[in-house]
């Protein structure tokens, strides 16, 4: 028998390699060879640039999401499973919207940038923020490839590869199983955990000083500019701005309980803004500019009623506040470019910073028993 030369076995081994990636490189999954890249401890608050909480969550957190979960979108979020090409829910979604993860609910792409890559699993060319998306190695089924998946839970969602069109070049290969698409117009969903975690709106004149402080707040999960109590669906800045819509500039805040009260984000939002001005805040003018508090339910309603009772009955201002206080209707998140203007831009803001205030008149981040005077 003769010996093949060892340079010759090289040879043939090298030209083997790109047939095999050339044979699997449309697949979006595949049993990742990494470790689980999710946190077992909590970590300092993390947002992200579109104005979404991205702190990685805990394992117990995480298993406490997927227990939710049906069997097939737990194989491919949980064990970085492959649905069958052309098969999935999603492929050919041509609705307006955001698709978000089916385990955290963050929204992770847009149908603006989805396209039709032929290969049997929704693509996208971009994702709705980059720091929404992850990527790790995957050395599975004897390539290397680059996984994506999930930054706040780490659920599996497909691969990366960069053979997609312009702008970007990129093609994101996601399962459907790993998505759940919200239409444009509906309220995009919240992290389905922490039952404790409550909602909150306020709108006090321009909402990018509102959440930009609100966000700073200690307990503060989320801070989202947006529109609300209007009469119109689907509101843009330009024409809430007209003040033919009747929405108001508001902010969602969600907020753990556990560390914040309530009451101590009432107290800082009318630290914030002067409440007595009506339909206009500073050197703004209009109805969208009016001051309000939005409540979720009857506790919240009557609990900033109260509170502004007490204002009033205390003497803290000169005129009658003209905030108005509701239940809560649609919120309808603005533009992005209106989330964290001001970490963005570096511009200042006519609303004023609340937090120190509130710790040197309690010693805590806790409310006093009466409101603090601004």
């Amino acid at each position: 028998m003769k010996t093949i030369p060892i340079i010759i076995i090289i040879t043939m081994l090298v030209a083997l390699v790109p047939l095999t990636l050339m044979a699997d490189d449309t697949t979006p999954d595949g049993p990742a060879a990494t470790t689980d890249s999710r946190k077992t401890t909590m970590t300092q608050p993390t947002t992200s640039d579109s104005g979404h909480d991205i702190t990685p969550l805990t394992e117990d957190q995480v298993r406490e999401l997927a227990a939710r979960l049906d069997p097939e979108t737990f194989r491919v979020t949980q064990k970085s499973g492959t649905e069958r090409p052309f098969c999935g829910t999603l492929l050919d979604n041509k609705k307006d919207g955001t698709y978000v993860c089916t385990v955290c609910n963050l929204p992770l792409f847009s149908s603006q940038h989805k396209f039709t890559s032929g290969t049997g699993w929704p693509s996208f060319y971009q994702e709705y923020d980059p720091k929404h998306v992850k990527q790790i190695e995957d050395a599975s089924h004897g390539m290397v490839r680059t996984e994506i998946e999930c930054t706040r839970c780490g659920a599996h969602l497909g691969h990366v590869f960069n053979d997609g069109p312009e702008p970007t070049g990129m093609r994101h290969c996601l399962n459907s199983a790993s998505l759940q698409f919200v239409e444009d117009g509906k309220e995009l969903p919240s992290l389905p955990l922490q039952p404790g975690y409550q909602t909150a709106y306020f709108a006090g004149g321009c909402f990018w000083g509102i959440e930009h402080y609100f966000q700073q707040g200690p307990g503060v999960i989320e801070a989202v500019s947006g529109y609300m109590q209007g009469e119109t669906e689907r509101p843009n800045y330009k024409g809430v701005c007209s003040g033919t819509t009747g929405h108001a500039e508001a902010v969602k805040v969600v907020f753990d309980p556990q560390v914040v009260s309530y009451e101590t984000l009432l107290q800082a939002f009318f630290l914030m803004h002067d409440p007595t001005q009506l339909n206009r805040q500073g050197p703004d003018r209009g109805t969208q500019y009016r001051s309000g508090i939005y409540a979720t339910d009857d506790t919240q309603l009557a609990q900033a009623r109260a509170f502004i009772e007490a204002l009033e009955t205390s003497g803290t201002y000169r005129g009658p506040v003209v905030t108005e206080v509701e239940l809560a209707n649609t919120f309808y998140p603005a533009e992005d470019y209106h989330q964290d203007y001001i970490e963005t831009t570096g511009r200042s803001c006519h609303v004023t910073n609340p937090w120190p205030r509130l710790k040197q008149a309690t010693g805590s981040d806790k409310s006093p028993s009466t409101p603090a005077k601004p």
